[in-house]
């Protein structure tokens, strides 16, 4: 498959992993509330078990990357999207929406039966795309383990991933 890509100005969303800057998807990751302390190892192995979106500035020549999201999924049946973020610097430019859209029509991604994700505070942005509280909560179930980064590098691989969430 060839990269999926969504341009707008001076602003790329593409699945092209090669272009991803683990600094900085680490950099923000190990900070954020969902994945505080995640190793960087973790990153880089969820990011090669998930379909990967950077988000770049490209504007003279640049290629800096400024968000990112990853894909959980069967490209069959379901999906979850998972640790979305847009460097605090370039919020309020639709960066986000940009993301979205480009998740939401990714070809591998189509005529999927569930998406889920989890968000503490972007509930309004995720709604745009279809997105609603569970139509049955009692449905739903998890295992968290929200010491798992706590614990180091060994342990962080074991078990559920815990807090790797949008």
């Amino acid at each position: 498959m060839g990269a999926h890509e969504l341009r707008e100005g001076e602003f790329l969303v593409s699945d092209e992993r090669s272009l991803l800057d683990f600094g900085v998807v680490h950099g923000f990751l190990s900070e954020c509330h969902w994945s505080k302390g995640i190793p960087r190892a973790v990153v880089e192995k969820a990011a090669a078990n998930s379909v990967t979106f950077g988000v770049y500035a490209t504007g003279g020549g640049r290629c800096e990357q400024v968000g990112y999201a990853r894909v959980v999924s069967d490209l069959a049946t379901y999906a979850y999207v998972a640790d979305v973020f847009v460097l605090e610097a370039w919020r309020g430019r639709g960066l986000s929406k940009l993301l979205m859209r480009a998740i939401v029509a990714h070809p591998e991604l189509q005529g999927l039966r569930r998406w889920m994700l989890m968000t503490r505070d972007a509930h309004g942005l995720y709604a745009q795309f279809g997105f609603t509280g569970l139509v049955d909560p009692s449905r739903a179930m998890e295992r968290l383990d929200q010491r798992v980064y706590e614990r180091g590098a060994a342990g962080a691989g074991e078990g559920n991933a815990g807090g790797s969430s949008a």
